[in-house]
């Protein structure tokens, strides 16, 4: 006679227990700052991420380093939200090590290496060997490269191992928040320099190739998530979908080298 009250109490109890699962596993929108080099994959990435998981992704772009207010390291100064940050290596363990990224929680998506544009239609110089890459940078009238990674290690190092930095420094200019081949495209530079993955999905440029692997610099872009991060464990979720092997070929396409 009391099995009617009692079965109305655990279908009660069933009832109250999925509904604490169901909200273990509700979707969260992430908040991600993402560089430049890893854009086009991570555009490409985005909406079946969503589509699988039911997650948001709420974007915030800036550069890996430097001085500029987007600046991915500026933007966390600020306090501004974030999830996962997805930059250049180095950059990111620059942030674990002052203890603003958590320890532990970095994993390698790419490598990315830079690439040489010119506008559409302009003769592509061979660049295919060193001194094929020279020749181009002592012919040119102007010289473009980006403020991250690429144009860092040119104006820093690459110049100097092809013993024209006197030469091409007075034509050579490292720009800031403007995408490099943007303004080849829009005639104010013969040459620009930037990751391969950047050049790529810019209207009115040709790519012309990478530069030769003698001289070349590998940045690895890498995602890591924040101290104080809102949804880790949905930020985990996300990280390890950039590098699996279902995102592989979005990576590829991108002009990117998967590190899986």
């Amino acid at each position: 006679m009391h099995i009617k009250p009692v079965m109305s109490r655990l279908i009660a109890l069933g009832a109250i227990s999925l509904a604490l699962c169901a909200s273990t596993v509700q979707a969260d929108e992430i908040d991600v700052m993402n560089s430049g080099g890893f854009t086009a994959a991570y555009k490409s990435l985005q909406p079946k991420f969503e589509a699988a998981t039911g997650h948001a992704l709420a974007t915030a772009w800036g550069p890996s380093m430097g001085k500029a207010p987007e600046a991915i390291p500026n933007r966390l100064q600020r306090g501004e939200p974030a999830d996962v940050v997805i930059m250049v290596g180095y950059a990111l363990d620059e942030l674990i090590k002052q203890g603003r990224v958590i320890a532990g929680s970095r994993v390698d998506l790419a490598d990315s290496r830079i690439g040489m544009a010119v506008r559409s239609g302009a003769a592509k110089p061979d660049i295919s060997t060193v001194a094929g890459l020279k020749s181009a940078l002592l012919g040119a009238q102007s010289i473009a490269y980006s403020d991250s990674a690429s144009g860092v290690y040119i104006e820093r190092e690459l110049f100097k191992k092809l013993g024209i930095e006197e030469q091409v420094k007075p034509k050579a200019r490292m720009i800031q928040k403007t995408p490099v081949a943007a303004l080849v495209a829009g005639g104010q530079y013969e040459l620009g320099f930037q990751q391969v993955s950047e050049i790529l999905p810019v209207q009115g440029v040709d790519f012309v190739a990478r530069i030769p692997e003698q001289v070349q610099s590998i940045t690895t872009f890498a995602a890591g998530i924040p101290v104080g991060a809102k949804h880790p464990d949905a930020a985990r979720a996300l990280i390890r979908y950039l590098a699996s092997p279902e995102a592989r070929a979005d990576v590829i396409k991108s002009g990117l080298d998967p590190r899986q």
